[in-house]
């Protein structure tokens, strides 16, 4: 017999198109249509093609924000992943009061704001009033992040580390504990090193949290903005000036609106193409763990 197919399940998710519509298409289509438009005031629009796309394609400033960006998100993921993973490992397991307040002490970076954040690191690196700033006065270490590009870079770099590094510990801590007990028992009774057992028992077992975390944290570094605006506003120079503060010195600075609708569709289209590339690394990896 054959299984009668009710369709009126469909009506339930209606709801959730026509919000989807109005809070991603309708305005994805209204900035496709500045980005191939001149636009002089109300109502005075010029039609110029992919002229803006061009421009944005050939700017250089474009190209440089493009590699701080690159080059920051790999930096996040070269530290933030390892140190993730040994924060996992290293916590308590079981249900015990330790391991709840563990939980908790690492959640609580994750629930600050973005723009606290920048503030609490603009207050911390200060040589004046900030602990970390005095401390390199005091032990000769000529530190400011100000002035120093390298110092505003590495500033940046840190207080991402210390604001999404829970994160990664708690993904891969989830991934952990899903592991059973009987796993271990086995690899004790082989006289397995703990080597072997992080190699061949933990970490594949982590693997699908790990692209998950990858993915999480590859993808909001690449749009980070309040952090780095807040504790040094894209300088010294442009040396922390990323894709996302480019985006909104053209749009809001410069009010350069046809080019920067160009531009936030090229961002929009790198996002999706890495964001691609890992959901694909993550079905594989799904389908691999089947077989």
């Amino acid at each position: 017999m054959d299984k009668v197919q009710d369709n009126r399940a469909w009506f339930l998710i209606i709801p959730v198109f026509m919000i989807v519509a109005f809070s991603a298409v309708i305005p994805l289509m209204t900035v496709v249509n500045y980005s191939v438009q001149e636009i002089f005031g109300p109502g005075q629009t010029f039609f110029v093609g992919t002229e803006w796309f061009e421009a944005v394609l050939a700017d250089e400033r474009l190209h440089d924000a493009l590699i701080r960006q690159i080059i920051y998100s790999l930096a996040v993921l070269a530290i933030e992943i390892p140190l993730g993973i040994l924060i996992a490992l290293s916590m308590p397991g079981g249900r015990s009061a330790k391991t709840s307040l563990t939980l908790v002490l690492l959640a609580l970076p994750l629930l600050i704001p973005f723009n606290v954040v920048g503030t609490i690191w603009q207050i911390f690196g200060r040589g004046d009033i900030g602990l970390l700033g005095a401390t390199f006065r005091a032990i000769g270490i000529d530190y400011n992040y100000t002035n120093n590009p390298l110092d505003a870079w590495l500033t940046v770099l840190v207080m991402d580390v210390w604001h999404w590094t829970s994160l990664v510990a708690l993904l891969c801590y989830a991934g952990l504990q899903s592991i059973p007990p009987a796993f271990y028992q086995a690899a004790k009774i082989d006289g397995a090193s703990k080597w072997a057992v992080f190699r061949y028992i933990q970490l594949p077992k982590m693997r699908g949290v790990l692209i998950i975390a990858v993915l999480l944290r590859f993808m909001d570094s690449f749009m980070i903005y309040t952090e780095p605006f807040v504790l040094t506003g894209g300088g010294p120079g442009n040396s922390t000036t990323f894709l996302s503060q480019y985006l909104t010195q053209m749009a809001v600075g410069q009010f350069d609106i046809g080019k920067a609708a160009a531009f936030s569709i090229v961002y929009f289209l790198i996002v999706l193409l890495f964001s691609f590339i890992f959901y694909t690394m993550i079905i594989n990896t799904g389908e691999g763990e089947k077989k």
